[in-house]
């Protein structure tokens, strides 16, 4: 077996061409360098130094071993530099699942600032619904999601973040809009589409489940496209839907948007604290402070 410390201390030698001054620049014995030194030429079977009273030079077995030493050194050294990087979160990658618009709002904010203080990690977006983000989760098949509600999910570290107001979308036409805010008996007799795709399902249950309070069934189409093209089918009929607050910055001609009175989608991080990824932790950590910020103001 050939010691870490061996191999330094026969650079070191070869660069000062004395075991004693190599010594001296690590701080340590004479004898330690010269005897560390011997028992690798005993390991090796041959002499990788020339003594002389003035000092060493190397043989030539030593210098081919120092030619590779160097090279081994170097690329430790990388090695290093790139693993303390990906502890420190400088570097990495990071699996998010998002239940929630990126095009305003808390989670937009959050991943600007983390890309600013840590732009060398990467970061991987996965739209799903939360039972699905969950789930890859506790598989670390995700590091981290970001879903509505507040369902404590086992075998995970839930923390709840931030929340967003329930809006309709409506065509610009509609009578609705004279009106700056909705309530629940303003849409009682509308009819609403929704996506098949996450939080279409999602926005479906709501729905039923709101205009059920009433006495009422609303009619709900289900249209095969996302969540954009959807908001743009509102413009061509009189069908409305849902959507939250972050995606109302997106201006489409056609299009108005209307809150709900006193309604409210809670948002929170769901992550495995059995995940050691440092990157994933540090966006946390970020959403956490963010978090106490935004109540705190």
């Amino acid at each position: 077996m050939i010691e870490f410390r061996q191999i330094k201390y026969v650079i070191k030698a070869t660069e000062y061409g004395s075991f004693r001054k190599a010594a001296s620049a690590l701080g340590i014995q004479e004898s330690a360098v010269s005897r560390r030194i011997r028992d690798l030429e005993g390991t090796l079977g041959t002499s990788l130094f020339q003594r002389h009273s003035g000092g060493v030079f190397l043989t030539l077995a030593g210098q081919q071993f120092v030619r590779h030493a160097r090279k081994a050194l170097w690329q430790l050294s990388l090695g290093v530099k790139d693993v303390a990087a990906i502890g420190r979160s400088e570097d990495g990658f990071i699996k998010i699942g998002i239940f929630s618009s990126l095009a305003s709002g808390f989670l937009s904010d959050l991943l600007r600032v983390y890309e600013k203080e840590h732009s060398r990690v990467r970061l991987e977006f996965i739209d799903g619904d939360p039972a699905d983000h969950v789930s890859a989760v506790r598989q670390f098949h995700l590091d981290v999601a970001f879903i509505t509600g507040t369902t404590q999910w086992t075998d995970c570290t839930v923390d709840q973040l931030w929340s967003e107001r329930v809006f309709v979308v409506l065509p610009s036409n509609h009578q609705l809009c004279d009106k700056q805010e909705l309530n629940w008996d303003d849409l009682s007799g509308e009819q609403f589409m929704v996506s098949n795709v996450a939080p279409g399902p999602e926005i479906h249950d709501y729905l039923i489940q709101r205009l059920a309070d009433l006495g009422r069934h609303p009619e709900i189409q289900v249209q095969y496209v996302g969540r954009d093209n959807l908001i743009s089918l509102v413009a061509v009929g009189r069908t409305l839907t849902l959507t939250s607050e972050a995606t109302i910055v997106t201006q489409i001609p056609g299009i108005s948007y209307r809150p709900v009175q006193n309604e409210t989608l809670p948002f929170c991080a769901v992550w495995s604290p059995r995940n050691d990824n440092p990157a994933c932790r540090s966006l946390v950590s970020l959403a956490r402070s963010m978090a106490q910020i935004s109540r705190a103001g």
